[in-house]
């Protein structure tokens, strides 16, 4: 019996589930989870930068009963992706199913953001997103004046962009750098939710800018339930304006609510008796007289 963590990813969709999940697997490594994404190369980022011990990448969530047996245990994220078939079947062959979003919360932050102890290294610093499929940053950028503050590297950025963009920004931080990042700048100016919490969680004060280039961008709720500060300028022509609005903001900036850590330990409890169960069944099945 295994216990399966998913999340959906992609070069158009970004980490934000990656994230989420992999602040999981961290909370529930007794129980020793591996841990699928919808590509590889977020399955490699997982276990390169997140923590993650086994990542694998499954293609859509479809697949997970190729890579599962029947009574295995599943945490997927809310991407919105099962369709209620598939929830269904999901209920019938899984021992436990709990999905982000409805069993455990979207604003779930990994713990070593709560146990910050970094001194402030930025007073301010720009992350957009893990991804930029669409170059729709990279051709604001282009069209700014020079931006006094650095920026971090989104994971799916297009790797020849950053020869324009490291002319724009005062340093161009690689991904191996974010973590400490987000935990050092005082004011981060970012386009991700999930990183907004990361940030807040460290005792910095971010401000997110709403891109544009989506449809729509999930969970921009939890940044009013937060109270962190919002830039919405439809369609912008560069990022001048939205940095005139984000010293503006950090000039005066508002009063948050703060983050809680949240406690897994009744799932964590669950899935660990189960586990044990199972350990015993098979022990007493593989004995021989």
């Amino acid at each position: 019996m295994q216990l399966y963590l998913y999340a959906k990813s992609g070069h158009n969709f970004g980490l934000e589930n990656v994230r989420r999940i992999s602040a999981i697997q961290n909370m529930l490594l007794e129980c020793n989870p591996i841990v699928c994404t919808a590509d590889y190369r977020a399955a490699t980022f997982s276990k390169n930068y997140l923590g993650v011990r086994k990542g694998v990448g499954v293609d859509i969530i479809d697949n997970l009963p190729n890579v599962m047996q029947r009574s295995d245990m599943l945490i997927y994220d809310d991407s919105k992706e099962a369709s209620d078939t598939m929830k269904e079947y999901m209920e019938e062959f899984c021992t436990h199913l709990y999905e982000v979003g409805n069993h455990i919360p979207l604003d779930i932050v990994d713990e070593q953001f709560f146990e910050n102890t970094l001194p402030t290294k930025y007073k301010v610093a720009m992350f957009f997103a893990d991804d930029d499929y669409s170059n729709w940053f990279f051709n604001l950028v282009q069209q700014s004046s020079k931006l006094k503050m650095p920026l971090v590297v989104g994971h799916y950025f297009f790797f020849g962009n950053e020869d324009i963009l490291k002319e724009y920004f005062t340093e161009l931080l690689e991904e191996e750098d974010y973590i400490d990042t987000v935990k050092t700048t005082q004011y981060l100016l970012t386009s991700s939710v999930h990183t907004a919490l990361e940030s807040l969680a460290s005792g910095n004060q971010p401000v997110y800018f709403k891109r544009y280039d989506k449809d729509s961008i999930e969970n921009l709720n939890l940044l009013q339930k937060y109270n962190i500060p919002i830039i919405d300028i439809p369609n912008p022509k560069n990022l001048d304006t939205i940095l005139d609005s984000f010293y503006k903001i950090i000039d005066d900036y508002p009063q948050l609510n703060s983050i809680a850590r949240y406690d897994i330990s009744d799932i964590k409890t669950k899935i660990q008796d189960t586990l044990k169960k199972y350990e015993s069944i098979v022990s007493s099945l593989e004995y021989k007289y």
